[in-house]
């Protein structure tokens, strides 16, 4: 799961940038885009961006249902991406195949899909799996750039902090206070074949836990399971990947097991309890600065990139 910190990218944009439209089975949707020789379209900062790759964003907006002149508005994605992806791949970022492939997993279940069934779907529509996952890589680097680069990713000052307080009537805002314990049943990069087995094996070890004092003599009895004490946690400071699961949760509930780059994976709540002081409010207006300012200073930094690049249509 990595550190317990507040990640340049939120659950809902990431809800935002994947948001399909599946209602109709995989037998309805449109028949592959035939397999022939591409031309290039458009090239920039000398990346090429073919009528294949204009075809494949097509059928995706069609699953959208998107309106309008899909070929234009298809091509102006294209390049808006094409800049993303360059100043990404600058920047350093590179997102693992892992957290991609976790993600595109993610998203078939939320929408009551296996991963083949979601790959078969886009696959006939004429999207590709490649297509979409290469969508998913470019929406998380590029959300981490964002966040990296935007000013208001820094926690506001006391004085700040005083000043919003007073504007709320003086009162300090109040959050969750988690004490965690992350439960990991490792699965090795080259057997995740064992990934079903291995989470038949969480789920039974969820059901005999009661709390955090018997978690460690629970995972002794079993093969390659790590036991790591997170210690307390803001509700505000959770990764959001894991937020959704674990907000609400009494001391002594688990969350439900989940699929990571690590293997199959669970949280326990040790101890919840409400707390309010001078750290809360400060990470509560923080966090309410970062995500109001984050699709603006995206939006700047895309109109700077273009400036700056080389567009060329053919």
């Amino acid at each position: 799961m990595g550190g317990m910190t507040i990640t340049g990218l939120k659950a809902r944009a990431i809800a935002a940038a994947l948001a399909l439209a599946f209602a109709a089975p995989a037998a309805m949707v449109s028949q592959p885009i035939p397999a022939h020789a591409s031309d290039i379209k458009v090239v920039v900062n000398d990346q090429a961006i073919t009528s294949y790759d204009i075809a494949r964003r097509k059928a995706f907006m069609r699953l959208q249902r998107r309106k309008g002149n899909l070929t234009q508005l298809a091509t102006d994605e294209l390049i808006e991406e094409a800049l993303k992806r360059s100043a990404v791949q600058r920047a350093g970022y590179r997102i693992p195949d892992s957290r991609v492939d976790a993600a595109f997993a993610n998203f078939a279940r939320s929408n009551n899909l296996s991963s083949s069934q979601l790959t078969q779907i886009l696959n006939q529509a004429g999207v590709t799996s490649k297509h979409f996952k290469e969508f998913i890589r470019l929406q998380i680097g590029w959300g981490q750039l964002v966040s990296a680069q935007s000013s208001s990713g820094k926690l506001m000052s006391e004085q700040d902090v005083v000043a919003k307080m007073l504007e709320r009537g003086g009162e300090k805002p109040t959050s969750t206070e988690y004490t965690l314990q992350q439960v990991i049943f490792v699965v090795p990069q080259d057997k995740r074949a064992r990934l079903p087995a291995r989470r038949k094996e969480a789920n039974a070890m969820r059901g005999r836990v009661d709390g955090c004092q018997n978690t460690i003599s629970l995972a002794a009895q079993l093969r390659d399971v790590t036991v790591r004490d997170l210690g307390r946690v803001l509700e505000l400071q959770l990764p959001p990947d894991w937020k959704k699961y674990v907000s609400g949760l009494k001391t002594g509930e688990t969350t439900r097991t989940r699929d990571t780059e690590n293997g199959v994976e669970f949280l326990i709540v040790c101890r919840a309890r409400t707390v309010s002081d001078d750290r809360v409010a400060q990470l509560e207006f923080s966090t309410e600065a970062i995500e109001s300012g984050e699709d603006e200073s995206g939006a700047k930094l895309l109109e700077q990139l273009r400036k700056n690049a080389r567009i060329q249509r053919r």
